[in-house]
């Protein structure tokens, strides 16, 4: 990715999407950090915040498209999510509703929003979970997290081949199991260390691998 490129990051405040900022940054890229509300350590870093953007909220969306209008982005990182935990017999509908607003629509509302900023060779990148495969479902549970996930890899494929015709990649991506905020901090491995070997994906992501899920370790996953 050379000097001249641009990136959106959402979910930039904190974990992988800020780590996603300053790797973006070393990198020479413009970066377009959104988020909600932005950590010092966000605003420490020299990246364009825009902030109060929920993904959930169609209006804020609405508002990010208007900062962003005549832009060209060479990358789109989706990544804002959100994890909550239901158990059968207690389920919390409100809860998974949510889930899907974030994890599912979200990022197919910013996608569909930003498609006037994305031309022939730019690159769309979903960051999912392995809890959205169905065959690697072996524990239960997680109702909302599980099946948003699994709504958002299939809105990952279909948006890989709607977008083929317009030489846009679009990367379906876990990212392991990170240590962060969203998980209690326990992990195997860390933001940084995400957030690199997904670029390194993304740096390998062409429209003949478009709409695959993977590993940041490069394995391939299965639906």
């Amino acid at each position: 990715m050379g000097e001249s490129q641009t990136v959106v990051v959402t979910g930039a405040s904190r974990g992988i999407g800020l780590s996603f900022c300053q790797q973006c940054l070393e990198r020479g890229m413009k970066v377009y950090a959104i988020c909600r509300t932005p950590t010092d350590a966000l605003k420490a870093l020299d990246v364009e915040v825009i902030d109060q953007c929920d993904v959930a909220n169609e209006a804020a969306i609405k508002v990010l498209q208007a900062r962003l209008e005549g832009i060209n982005v060479d990358l789109l990182i989706n990544n804002a999510g959100i994890l909550r935990n239901e158990m059968l017999g207690d389920i919390d509908y409100d809860s998974i509703r949510a889930q899907f607003e974030v994890n599912t629509l979200g990022p197919l509302r910013v996608t569909e929003a930003l498609l006037p900023n994305l031309s022939s060779g730019s690159k769309v990148a979903l960051i999912t979970s392995r809890m959205g495969s169905i065959a690697d479902n072996t524990s239960g549970g997680r109702y909302g997290y599980r099946m948003s996930k699994v709504a958002l890899n299939i809105a990952g494929v279909s948006l890989a081949c709607d977008l083929q015709q317009k030489e846009i990649a679009v990367g379906i991506y876990h990212p392991g199991l990170v240590g962060t905020d969203m998980i209690g901090g326990h992990g195997d491995i860390t933001p940084d260390e995400a957030a690199q070997r997904l670029l390194q994906r993304i740096d390998e992501l062409t429209l003949e691998n478009s709409g695959v899920f993977r590993h940041s370790n490069g394995e391939t996953l299965p639906w």
